[in-house]
């Protein structure tokens, strides 16, 4: 598990007001029907993120996250996953006996693909249709969001918080977007090793990488409750930003 179902993320580094902040349903090319949440910010935004969660889809931790970027003057919008095989989130978000366990492995690239493409355009149509937008993932979404550098999607760059090396495959041979691995150091779940690996394979690919090990950070560190890690997930917002503020320059 990712996070606690009562963790919550921590501040950014800067703050402004919150215009807009709820939750939604976006239909994706296919069909499908997407429990999500949007937030924007009072300012007009120079960049967008797609919010990719965690094993649990749309826990309120990304709801939260999604009115944190719009904090930082940034519009954003956070997508489930299940809707081809869970139906829509009944409440607008998952609870916390939701099944992942048996909706995880039913999950494919395609269908995540189409979901953020979604999540892009939506983002697109409430500000303007330039827009640069990025993802930004965590543990499985992380790995799907470091597997954009080497796609297809409209995206100007990825982020993505422990995630797992071999889901990325061999879209690593093909990175070419700007990408931030944030990596916990004490990472029960994937090695470090595999991870820095991974970056080297995407810089070897073209794709300007920009890792940051946090030494004993456990996975899931980037949490408000983590008062030992507040430093870590200070420095992990200022990477992400230092992303944004990148694409929204070009």
């Amino acid at each position: 598990m990712c996070h606690d179902h009562d963790s919550r993320p921590p501040a950014p580094p800067r703050s402004g007001e919150v215009a807009e902040r709820g939750l939604l349903t976006l239909t994706a090319a296919d069909g499908n029907q997407i429990s999500a949440a949007y937030a924007a910010p009072a300012t007009t935004p120079r960049a967008g993120v797609v919010v990719l969660p965690d094993i649990r889809g749309l826990h309120p931790y990304y709801v939260a996250l999604a009115e944190r970027f719009a904090e930082a003057g940034l519009a954003a919008v956070a997508v489930d996953y299940f809707g081809r095989t869970a139906g829509l989130a009944e409440t607008g978000t998952r609870e916390e006996e939701f099944d992942w366990q048996s909706h995880i492995p039913q999950t494919t690239e395609a269908g995540i693909d189409a979901d953020i493409t979604a999540g892009i355009e939506y983002l697109r149509s409430r500000t303007e249709p330039g827009l640069p937008v990025v993802t930004v993932g965590f543990c499985f979404g992380g790995s799907h969001s470091w597997r954009q550098s080497g796609g297809t999607l409209d995206l100007a760059g990825c982020a993505g918080f422990y995630g797992r090396p071999s889901m990325v495959g061999e879209a690593a041979t093909r990175a070419a977007k700007p990408t931030v691995m944030l990596i916990a150091g004490a990472d029960s779940a994937t090695p470090v090793a595999d991870q820095l690996a991974l970056a080297e394979s995407m810089r070897a690919a073209g794709a300007d990488v920009d890792d940051v090990v946090y030494e004993g950070a456990p996975h899931s560190f980037f949490d408000r409750a983590f008062g030992e890690w507040a430093g870590a997930c200070q420095d992990a917002w200022q990477h992400v930003l230092a992303l944004t503020d990148r694409v929204s320059a070009r």
